[in-house]
């Protein structure tokens, strides 16, 4: 790491492919939106050979050409695949959004990598290492993921990589800042009038060997004498960390005593760390200058994850049951293991059909072989379990918007599936004789809501078909049709996240849909008791409607429903009718009484009434039981009642104040905090759901992205007066 300097010519125009599992890295690239993460992984395809000078693959498609969403909104929207090839090594680059609403797509490149890539901007300076990007950092940490962080955008004016640096240990080093160092310094070129500083080169500290890359090729040189002084004292830190990391424990020893460590041993005990995931380096990265094919520190960055990087034998496969719960004993990433791979992403080729990304944890995926595809089920979401056998399509390597066949895919490789009509993003692909299903990763809930209906009627016909493959391709998106609103609901993760899926509908699917305002799920009770007369009388031609009942109503705790109790004496109201009064009266409660939301927690008592021995019927004695419950209403008084949600709101220590003013107005009433974890401060409130339909953009907006909440469903009460009586002249207005 850091000796070479010869170059790999790379495998443009065919399938980068890989004979084992040792042959294979698979690294996903983190960071925040802007931070230069596809940038990065065009520059590593161009260094690499996989790329022309043009940003051009063979048939002239870009490597970031995945979706036009992306080309129009100028960001990353989804999960991408770039497999690139150096120095007989398969490197599977993962790009990965960096916005917050598609941490759905992330944590599926988590689940794939073994190795991650941290991406800075050091244009945006220490600001650039935001909250979120911490938290991810974390989540690497929990699962043991090694990670390395590359700094990009030096040719920015006043960037400044030892700032950088130094605010990466800060914020990623922890307990342990020493874990956290650079492998090489950047060098300048002279400083213009602007403040800029041209980065010509690296000098890479174990080796004391500086590699330029201004005159448009990578050269190899002794520092000068001038440098030797901060090269020295960035060296001597370097191999402290290094040896602080070592197995061998005679090497701190032997380094205090004088002895020089060969560098040899350094750079074994360097990568051992780094695929550990106890020791982190930082480098630097910039795009190539014009003419140049490798730009500055990509052949440094290759190295790394070559090296340094763990192959997928040294990462444990995640724990396997069969699909009934069955404890299975743990795989190991074997090509001649049992077949275990899981689809890491499901998406639509308006020519293919869907195509499954899937990652190979043990076995070899072979193109036409049948499968069993087996899936947990997140049936709140619209996804339903699956246990079935498929025949596998063509096998295909990514690049752009091309599929480069291949003829398998190994343990620990990544390779696209195409046509399989039920898998979707979680499933579990094995062998159809020995049926596994793999311990799901964790999903995101999606907590803002978005309901949608048809544009035309023509749309109509369309959506359920378009929704259903829509969340076939994101399970982090949960679609509710509410029986109680009468609305399709979308829940989304944001409005970003919002806005890509409407999008997808239109242009994918051919679904237009307009967004209307959502609804919860109000009812309503009596607050006081009151007596109904119903009387419905009609004479016409031929039999005439008779039926007269006279009903007394009180309310009920929350939770009890409707009751109906039948206290007619002397057979004013003959028997068979009696369960046509409790039909009426609970068809106009599920009408509602002054709002028209569902009536709940009320008791209706039936006291007396009358009959007639032709004209009375059970439809007669329906529409009486209504009109009963109607005038009992009018002579009422009427609490709407609106659902309120349990939250737990996950937040930084520093911005548990805000929080929890906002909670209060939005009519919530906190009921505990409690620490959870250095820094972190748990809040525990109880807020009406009415008032926290945007709480997932406006939390993020309050906590500067750090913050993270979870709502469940409490129970229904009653509603100030005043928002109640917005709420009744909406009703009548029609609204």
């Amino acid at each position: 790491m850091g000796e070479k300097t010869s170059t790999h010519p790379g495998a443009a125009g065919r399938a980068v492919t890989a004979d084992r599992p040792g042959n294979i890295r698979n690294v996903v690239l983190v960071g925040h939106s802007g931070s230069g993460k596809t940038t990065l992984v065009e520059a590593l395809a161009l260094a690499t050979g996989a790329l022309n000078r043009a940003g051009r693959v063979e048939d002239g498609a870009a490597v970031s050409d995945y979706d036009e969403i992306e080309h129009r909104q100028q960001r990353s929207v989804q999960l991408s695949l770039v497999p690139v090839e150096w120095a007989g090594i398969k490197v599977n680059l993962l790009d990965t959004p960096g916005y917050a609403d598609f941490v759905g797509e992330l944590r599926a490149g988590l689940r794939a990598a073994d190795a991650a890539l941290f991406v800075v901007s050091a244009a945006e300076g220490v600001e650039g290492i935001t909250g979120p990007t911490r938290m991810l950092w974390e989540e690497c940490a929990a699962v043991g993921m090694p990670r390395a962080i590359v700094v990009t955008h030096l040719e920015a004016a006043r960037a400044d990589f030892e700032v950088m640096t130094e605010a990466c240990r800060a914020a990623f080093g922890g307990d342990s800042s020493d874990s956290v160092l650079p492998l090489y310094l950047p060098h300048y070129g002279r400083e213009g009038g602007d403040g800029h500083r041209p980065v010509t080169g690296l000098t890479g500290l174990l080796t004391r060997r500086v590699f330029d890359y201004s005159s448009g090729a990578r050269t190899e040189s002794d520092p000068g004498a001038e440098a030797l002084p901060g090269i020295e004292e960035a060296r001597n830190r370097l191999i402290e960390g290094i040896i602080a990391e070592s197995e061998d424990e005679t090497l701190m020893d032997r380094y205090l005593g004088g002895e020089e460590i060969d560098v040899k041993t350094l750079i074994e005990d360097l990568e051992r760390a780094v695929a550990r995931g106890s020791f982190h380096p930082v480098l630097a990265a910039a795009p190539a200058a014009d003419g140049a094919r490798q730009g500055l520190g990509t052949v440094e960055l290759l190295e790394l994850v070559t090296g340094g990087f763990p192959t997928p034998t040294e990462r444990a496969v995640p724990d396997v049951t069969t699909p009934a719960g069955a404890a299975r004993p743990a795989l190991a990433c074997d090509p001649d293991g049992p077949l275990a791979a899981e689809v890491i992403k499901t998406a639509s080729d308006p020519y293919v059909g869907r195509i499954s990304l899937v990652r190979v944890f043990s076995g070899t995926l072979r193109p036409d072989e049948t499968v069993h595809v087996s899936g947990h089920g997140l049936e709140d979401r619209g996804h339903e379990a699956h246990d079935v056998d498929e025949r596998l399509g063509a096998l295909s390597s990514p690049f752009g918007k091309q599929q480069r066949q291949l003829a398998q895919a190994i343990a620990g490789d990544i390779a696209c599936v195409a046509k399989l009509a039920s898998a979707e993003t979680g499933d579990t692909l094995s062998g159809r004789g020995d049926p596994l299903l793999m311990e799901p990763w964790l999903m995101p809930d999606p907590l803002l809501p978005v309901a949608i209906q048809a544009h035309s009627k023509a749309d109509e016909d369309k959506l359920s078909q378009g929704l259903a493959r829509l969340v076939a391709e994101d399970p982090t998106m949960r679609l509710e049709h509410n029986q109680h609103t009468r609305q399709v609901v979308l829940w989304c993760l944001g409005e970003a996240h919002r806005d890509v899926a409407l999008e997808r509908l239109r242009t994918r699917y051919g679904v237009q849909v307009d967004v209307v305002p959502h609804k919860v799920s109000l009812r309503e009770t009596f607050g006081t008791r009151a007596a109904g007369r119903g009387r419905h009388v009609k004479q016409s031609g031929g039999h005439g409607q008779y039926a007269i009942c006279e009903i007394e109503v009180e309310p009920l705790p929350g939770g009890s429903g409707i009751e109906f109790v039948d206290k007619v004496v002397g057979g004013a109201v003959p028997r068979q009718f009696i369960p046509s009064v409790e039909k009426g009266v609970r068809a106009q409660a599920a009408k509602g009484v002054a709002a028209g939301y569902p009536l709940v927690d009320v008791r209706v008592t039936l006291v007396d009434g009358k009959a007639h021995s032709v004209d009375s019927s059970d439809a007669a004695f329906q529409t009486a039981g209504a009109l009963a419950l109607r005038e009992a209403a009018a002579e009422a008084r009427i609490h709407l009642l609106e659902p309120v949600a349990d939250i737990q709101v996950l937040v930084s220590d520093e911005y548990v104040g805000p929080v929890m003013s906002d909670l209060s107005g939005r009519r919530g009433r906190v009921v505990g905090t409690e620490q959870s974890g250095s820094g972190r401060t748990l809040v525990r409130a109880e807020v009406p759901e009415i008032e926290i339909g945007r709480y997932a953009v406006d939390l993020r907006s309050l906590s500067h992205g750090t913050g993270r909440f979870s709502r469940s469903y409490a129970r229904h009460e009653p509603m100030p007066p005043q928002a109640a009586e917005r709420i009744r002249e909406q009703a009548e207005n029609g609204a």
